[in-house]
């Protein structure tokens, strides 16, 4: 759990429209009480350094492991 940002369920993120998302604090996104991701709010600096950070580290997340989305949906589910 983060330390300096508050935590929040996916549900609840889910639930806020665009406008809202663009009002949002920064905050830690769970599921089920396990870590999923954070949300960093964008407006706080207007150089683009944050994204342009965010997108490096991503990237290189990416190269280690996980799955693309079309490969997420393709998979089949047992019932």
């Amino acid at each position: 759990m983060a330390e300096f940002i508050p935590s929040i369920s996916f549900t609840e993120f889910h639930k806020l429209k665009p406008a809202q998302l663009t009002r949002l604090k920064c905050a830690e996104i769970t599921v089920n009480g396990e870590y999923v991701f954070s949300f960093i709010n964008g407006n706080i600096e207007p150089s683009g350094f944050l994204r342009t950070q965010s997108e490096y580290r991503g990237s290189e997340a990416n190269a280690v492991g996980g799955e693309t989305l079309e490969e997420i949906l393709r998979e089949v589910v047992p019932v």
